[in-house]
């Protein structure tokens, strides 16, 4: 999926984020292999650890789906730079998504940062068993 499209379809998805505290709204659109998008955006709680943020959101829509190969993820944030993935963000897509796999970052603008899960997260915590 070209840049443009995936940008628009996580802006898309920050529009419909639910976040009431922080007034901070972002978007994912993962792309699974077989060409699906898979939209999540971030939904915070009055109890803040329970929220979950866009890039989850949209791994569990697609693992809960049934889907579990994908090609790409683009996450849009109102930020002027291009915005990244928290800790436990890099560490749910380390677990479904392969250390090659391209990563766009996107800033409000469309400026983009281009990326991969490995880069994100190197020596992230793998299936010891």
């Amino acid at each position: 999926m070209a840049d443009t499209e995936l940008f628009k379809q996580a802006r898309n998805a920050a529009s419909v984020a639910y976040v009431p505290y922080s007034h901070f709204p972002v978007g994912a659109a993962l792309v699974a292999k077989n060409g699906l998008v898979f939209q999540g955006c971030n939904i915070e709680n009055a109890s803040f650890g329970l929220t979950n943020c866009a890039e989850r959101t949209a791994i569990f829509k697609a693992v809960s789906s049934g889907i579990t190969d994908f090609e790409t993820i683009g996450i849009y944030g109102e930020t002027d730079e291009p915005i990244s993935p928290c800790g436990a963000c890099r560490q749910v897509l380390a677990e479904f998504c392969p250390d090659e796999m391209p990563v766009s970052l996107f800033s409000k603008d469309g400026t983009v940062k281009k990326t991969t899960i490995g880069d994100l997260l190197p020596y992230h915590f793998k299936d010891l068993t």
